[in-house]
């Protein structure tokens, strides 16, 4: 038994189970451990990544339903020239505190900056809705994206 997932750009072979959380099989199989389990339920967004450019939650649904898409990780987002965009403006805003949820607001931001250049603030909060933060960044999330659309 195997899948053929589009990772990051590469096609990969992994022996998961395609009932197997996507989640589980990055972080096991694959070592991309960027994308976090945190609620387990598709509601807090840590576990967050792009498929086809949206960004999904990874933690519940089936490995075996992202084939034949094009997923990216955060660790892939470097590739992605909005990606790194938005990488860099987390930095610059200090927009992680513990870290646990960066991973899902950057992939987050990274989805909204492609679909709309240049949001205002409240589509990207609108955005940025799903993704739970308990450190109380958002302010500066928020600051990391019209940072990013700007450049």
């Amino acid at each position: 038994m195997g899948l053929k997932l589009n990772i990051n750009g590469a096609e990969r072979e992994v022996r998961a189970d395609p009932d197997t959380p996507l989640l589980f099989v990055l972080r096991e199989e694959l070592k991309l451990k960027g994308a976090k389990l945190g609620c387990g339920l598709e509601q807090c967004g840590a576990c967050h990544v792009l498929a086809d450019g949206v960004s999904v939650p990874s933690c519940v649904a089936p490995a075996g339903s992202f084939e034949g898409k094009k997923i990216v990780t955060v660790e892939g987002l470097s590739e992605n020239e909005i990606g790194r965009r938005v990488q860099e403006a987390f930095v610059k805003a200090g927009a992680a505190q513990c870290g646990y949820c960066t991973a899902g607001l950057v992939i987050g931001a990274t989805a909204l900056l492609t679909e709309m250049p240049h949001p205002d603030r409240e589509a990207a909060k609108a955005a940025l809705n799903p993704h739970l933060c308990r450190c109380g960044a958002h302010p500066r999330v928020l600051k990391a994206v019209e940072m990013a659309a700007r450049r």
